[in-house]
């Protein structure tokens, strides 16, 4: 595996993340390694990363340990947990962080899911977060609900970076970009270096063919089934095309003398769950400029492996990527359903995690306490 690919893709302009975090890849050396040898350049956790990461291993033992003698309860242990491995990531990106002029080497956690739609504790939460784990390369991640929307602009005006994750519409996407400028334009009025605030938009890819596909098989005609596969990646380049248009506007324009970066897309699951599929095709066919991708590990080994890189695949694709859309419309599947479904299930999916992570954590509290 010559990593050919992935220089490639780093030199089309995209960012590569890795969509995991745990302990185990901190004391090993792995995440180093990736991002020595791998062109990563930066991380994102989820409660689902975090829950899996505990489940395994006795990497956590010692500080559940210490956490227990200090009679920490059941939360505050997971959120010492967490920030430490958050912090020591930030700490590992660092230079990664200088050299792209604090543009990436981001390490991204995220405010507990149950809060997602309670705006007010949403951003006591992100601050708190924000305090705790202390690195400028930190971005907290803040879901794309109707609450998260004020809870992304408040956070912002504060200075604090966000990762707006959860986002499936474009037209959620645009209440995002929204919140990113009112954010920014608060956090001038209060006197911040627009320049030391980032903040990325988690698009969510492969689990709108998912959705979008089981629609189609259950309509069950030969024009439905054609369609296949051909939701998520025209769903992604409708929001680049939207990207386009807001951060070249007057409003956007005027933040960027200031100093201010735009809010870059960022795909998200982008590991592919249908075996059906090319396992990199939502690396291969979202390449463009100015975009992070966040892959599994499994997803950058494939890619380093096979690949296909061919440079810019978004620009200039909306108008294709729009009769898609209507083909699908065409044929029955109710795209608002899909998205509105798809957030709820998002929010509930890591809802669950945050639920597994915390019976994780007690029953090893309960253990070293003996």
């Amino acid at each position: 595996m010559t990593k050919e690919n992935l220089t490639a893709l780093s030199g089309a302009g995209v960012s590569i993340w890795l969509d995991d975090l745990s302990r185990e890849r901190l004391n090993t050396g792995n995440l180093a390694e990736l991002i020595r040898d791998w062109n990563v350049v930066g991380v994102t956790t989820n409660p689902t990363i975090f829950a899996s990461a505990l489940s395994k291993g006795e990497a956590y033992d010692e500080q559940v340990r210490e956490l227990a003698a200090r009679g920490a309860d059941v939360d505050a242990t997971v959120r010492e947990i967490t920030t430490t491995d958050v912090r020591n990531a930030a700490d590992l990106f660092r230079d990664v962080y200088a050299a792209s002029n604090k543009i990436d080497g981001r390490v991204s956690i995220e405010v507990d899911p149950r809060l997602a739609n309670d705006t007010e504790r949403t951003i006591a939460e992100a601050q708190d977060l924000w305090k705790t784990v202390d690195r400028p390369n930190l971005m907290v991640k803040i879901p794309a609900t109707p609450a998260g929307l004020p809870a992304i602009t408040k956070a912002l005006a504060e200075g604090i970076s966000v990762n707006v994750t959860l986002i499936f519409s474009v037209e959620r996407y645009r209440g995002v970009m929204a919140a990113y400028l009112s954010g920014l334009k608060q956090a001038k009025a209060n006197g911040h270096d627009l320049a030391s605030i980032q903040s990325v938009a988690s698009f969510f890819v492969s689990r709108v063919d998912t959705e979008v596909d089981k629609r189609l098989e259950a309509i069950g005609t030969e024009q439905a089934t054609a369609l296949r596969g051909t939701a998520a990646i025209a769903n992604a380049r409708l929001a680049y095309a939207a990207y386009e248009e807001v951060f070249s506007g007057h409003d956007w324009l005027e933040l960027a003398k200031d100093g201010a970066t735009p809010q870059r897309p960022l795909w998200a699951s982008t590991g592919v769950k249908d075996p059906a599929y090319s396992d990199t095709r939502y690396v291969d066919q979202l390449v463009v400029p100015g975009v992070v991708n966040t892959v599994p590990e499994k997803t950058l080994q494939a890619v380093a492996d096979h690949g296909k890189i061919d440079g810019d695949t978004v620009t200039g694709t909306a108008a294709q990527a729009a009769e898609a859309f209507e083909a699908l419309s065409g044929v029955g599947v109710d795209l608002d359903d899909v998205f509105e479904v798809l957030e709820t299930e998002g929010v509930e999916k890591f809802e669950k995690s945050w639920t597994e992570l915390l019976e994780t954590v007690s029953g090893q509290l309960n253990k070293a306490k003996g």
